[in-house]
């Protein structure tokens, strides 16, 4: 059951409509949608101790070109928070299980730190619902199982204050902080406010988390962005993921883990300029049925079986044909919107006949010229 507490404003240029809670199976998830609903969806996701908000500084700009749909992970902001441990794949279903709820078929995807972890558990196990995917400050596995536990033990003895003031030196560099120490308390505010259970059971997820051998399946589109100063996850961890995906782009900017905050004009910049790129697949915002293939196919094999069953010469064969591709024609026309799938197989079928069409066209234009 999936239970919507809506806030609706609107504007001169499109609808707001803001979403503040989604009820998924009794489990209550912050969502936050903004822009022009026929605009294509994308999808932000955030990092370990934050919240949505998070994105803020990117949103005038993602909002001309994108719905953006951006939500509270599991255990942070006003999301559902229980003692776990969390797994990256039960990360990534609540994704899929908020993009059900919206009727949301297909998204782009920007994550930075965990929220690109799940996108990679996405593109891996759910590619077919991600169109182009932004992956900042990302690891296919952040080694070091003592290394978690230890964050994990630290966090209970000191609470969610001790977990910010050692976030700060790992997630900014020191001449960011001393020079931009509004944008880094904004940050830490966030980190201050994340419910304690859900902190310590996402850290487990990124304990136990290893995508190493599975991202190499990726066929999307897919920018990996990486800091330069970053010591969570360092630039060579960014590059063995875009080096394990066939065809991915990677960057490096002079930021730490926190990129966006701390590279913000540039991490902006780069993200929007890859996901709209010419020769981008269009990512519709609501669940539309899909073109029955089998039908598709049914239509080719008769189409091919008579066409063998044609005999005689070609000026017989380009006879029969002409007026099938007319008819073809007057098909798609009368049915309002076809499927795609359909259309592009019957203009493939047309368009390798004819070679016959234009030679009887060409012996008449002869006939013609001996007649005068």
């Amino acid at each position: 059951m999936v239970t919507f507490c809506l806030i609706c404003a609107c504007s001169e240029a499109h609808e707001d409509l803001r979403m503040t809670e989604i009820s998924i199976a009794g489990e209550i998830f912050n969502v936050l949608i903004e822009g022009d609903e026929n605009k294509a969806v994308l999808m932000l996701s955030n990092p370990l101790g934050t919240n949505l908000h998070f994105w803020d500084p990117q949103l005038p700009v993602l909002l001309k070109h994108f719905r953006v749909v951006r939500y509270d992970s599991r255990g942070h902001g006003a999301s559902v928070a229980y003692q776990g441990p969390y797994s990256v794949e039960s990360l990534g279903r609540d994704a899929l299980a908020i993009m059900d709820a919206l009727s949301i078929e297909k998204v782009h995807w920007l994550g930075l730190s965990m929220g690109s972890i799940v996108g990679l558990w996405l593109l891996i196990h759910a590619r077919e619902r991600i169109g182009r995917a932004v992956l900042a400050n990302t690891a296919a596995q952040i080694p070091g199982p003592d290394l978690w536990n230890s964050r994990i033990q630290s966090a209970r003895q000191t609470g969610m204050d001790g977990v910010a003031a050692a976030a700060a030196e790992r997630w900014f560099t020191k001449v960011f902080r001393d020079t931009n120490p509004e944008k880094v308390e904004r940050v830490l505010e966030m980190v201050r406010t994340t419910p304690l259970n859900g902190y310590l059971a996402a850290c487990a997820a990124g304990r136990d988390m290893d995508q190493r051998e599975a991202i190499r399946s990726i066929g999307n589109k897919v920018l990996v962005i990486a800091g330069r100063h970053d010591l969570s996850t360092p630039p060579g961890m960014g590059a063995l993921v875009a080096n394990s995906i066939e065809g991915a782009k990677f960057i490096t900017l002079e930021a730490s883990h926190i990129s966006n905050i701390e590279d913000e004009a540039n991490f902006t910049k780069a993200a929007v300029a890859f996901l709209t790129a010419p020769g981008i697949t269009a990512v519709t915002p609501r669940l539309r049925r899909k073109a029955p293939a089998k039908k598709a196919h049914t239509k080719k094999a008769a189409a091919k079986k008579s066409s063998r069953t044609k005999t005689s010469s070609r000026k017989q064969v380009s006879a029969k044909k002409a007026p099938v591709k007319k008819t073809s024609v007057q098909k798609l026309k009368t049915k309002g919107l076809p499927k795609k799938s359909a259309a592009k197989k019957t203009m493939i079928g047309t368009g390798s006949k004819k070679r016959p069409g234009k030679k009887t066209g060409a012996s008449k234009k002869a006939s013609g010229r001996r007649k005068s």
